[in-house]
């Protein structure tokens, strides 16, 4: 593959990225600018850094019409639809974890899990209670935690109830679910 295929050019800062840090827009019914972040839809399409401070630029300085050399406008709210969306891929990577056996949930599995090393990263429930988040933060060792999500949305994507915390065992989904949650932070700018 080529530089030119994996990279592109945020239509608001400039910048040269890869397109896992960039945020793909096209034109859709009516001349809206929808988000295309999985690009499957059809038409040229325009990147924005994902980063809600490159979006806000590029919708309050009409960009998205300068880049498509068309009239057109952003889908309203397109700002709060974009973090929604940016959500629901990070709890279905995470519900695809679960499918594949590579996480654990609960203190106990996560601090067991934590002490044999198999951990690539944590997942914190943004309501963990100050107890548990300093015995997960003491035991992870420098390991990402993440805090994305409220336990209902864990709650939700796991099927399960009461869920603060999880381990994402060593493995390539972790690694998709990672590129999936950083995605989010950098949107949040976390």
């Amino acid at each position: 593959m080529t530089s030119e295929q994996t990279t592109r050019r945020c239509i608001t800062c400039g910048q040269v990225l890869e397109k896992e840090h960039l945020l793909r827009f096209t034109l859709g019914p009516d001349n809206l600018v929808i988000p295309d972040f999985k690009r499957r839809l059809p038409g040229r399409g325009v990147w924005v850094h994902c980063a809600r401070s490159c979006l806000n630029k590029a919708i309050a300085g009409n960009l998205f019409a300068k880049s498509l050399k068309c009239k057109v406008k952003p889908a309203p709210e397109l700002e709060q639809m974009v973090e929604r969306l940016l959500r629901v891929s990070g709890l279905q990577a995470v519900s695809l974890a679960r499918k594949a056996g590579a996480l654990v949930t609960g203190m106990e599995k996560v601090s067991e899990a934590l002490k044999k090393h198999n951990v690539a990263f944590v997942l914190e429930a943004i309501d963990a209670g100050a107890d548990g988040t300093e015995k997960v933060a003491r035991l992870s060792k420098g390991l990402q935690i993440y805090k994305l999500f409220t336990s209902e949305e864990l709650d939700s994507a796991l099927d399960k109830a009461n869920t603060i915390h999880a381990a994402f065992l060593k493995s390539e989904i972790a690694d998709m679910v990672r590129r999936e949650f950083n995605r989010l932070a950098d949107f949040l700018n976390l």
